[in-house]
């Protein structure tokens, strides 16, 4: 009987069940990125996986490729200097939304500005799930947790708008819920030649879902389900009904020149400089 196809991109001594709660959507995720970077036809001894530290970032540990498990909020650092180092490998990162934006926030802006050829797999589950429910970045104006009983006061970030402004090439926008469409985000976003970030909604159930009696998983992905409004199909609705709700798509698109590449041509033109100088 033949395996699964994930079974092809796992390490065969990694003991399962994985370290995830039940109902969480990382796992979810961790098999529609593989099956994205099937798709793409890489050899996977040449994928280079970069994570922090957080929920999210603990896939490292279960998928077969290169991987470097880095310190929290600097995966998009460590990502970036190895991208510069072999522009030649797929480099992708996984994060969270603490991970990324909080901690990470600087290292987030500016790979996006610089237009780096790295896709940042960014589960957004709106609270800090792996130390015990603190809020993050991304917790709801109001939005419960283990620092904010009474109530967020903060505003949070709108990851997908804040990675637009900053100047990434591809942005998106999906949920756990949405798999079909989650995988093939994630292989636009590999074949993008830049900065390239998909923000996929993943439930926390155990901290997020419970603080703010949202109930169970399946009553959180059902929200997922009611509340995304495919980018596409924006028109057609009024604002007022829109109000709460969430675009997933494509939400961006523009290619512009890439960082490394710029930087090789920076190269070359002082390799000949140097060259003509010594002849």
């Amino acid at each position: 009987m033949n395996q699964p196809l994930v079974f092809n991109y796992l390490r065969a001594k990694k003991q399962f069940p994985h370290v995830w709660c039940p109902g969480c959507g990382h796992g979810v995720v961790m098999g529609s990125l593989i099956r994205a970077i099937d798709k793409m036809n890489y050899n996977k001894d040449s994928v280079v996986m970069v994570s922090g530290i957080g929920c999210s970032s603990r896939m490292t540990a279960y998928v077969d490729f290169n991987t470097l498990h880095t310190l929290h909020g600097r995966p998009i650092a460590y990502a970036t200097g190895l991208k510069l180092a072999k522009p030649e490998l797929p480099v992708i990162v996984i994060t969270g939304d603490g991970d990324a934006i909080a901690i990470g926030g600087n290292h987030f802006i500016h790979a996006a500005r610089r237009n780096i050829d790295i896709t940042v797999i960014l589960m957004n589950n709106f609270i800090y799930g792996m130390t015990g429910g603190q809020v993050s970045p991304t917790t709801p104006y109001g939005g419960r947790g283990s620092t904010a009983r009474s109530g967020n006061p903060e505003h949070p970030f709108d990851i997908s708008e804040l990675a637009i402004a900053a100047g990434a090439s591809f942005v998106a926008r999906t949920t756990a819920y949405h798999v079909p469409a989650m995988y093939r985000l994630i292989q636009q976003a590999l074949e993008n030649k830049g900065f390239s970030l998909v923000e996929i909604f993943s439930q926390c159930p155990t901290y997020e879902g419970k603080w703010n009696k949202r109930g169970d998983a399946s009553q959180m992905l059902k929200y997922y389900k009611e509340m995304a409004v495919p980018i596409a199909q924006k028109s057609k609705y009024s604002p007022e009904e829109l109000k709460d709700k969430f675009f997933i798509g494509v939400l961006h698109q523009q290619p512009k020149a890439e960082f490394t590449a710029e930087y090789q041509k920076i190269i070359e033109k002082y390799q000949q400089q140097s060259q003509t100088v010594g002849t």
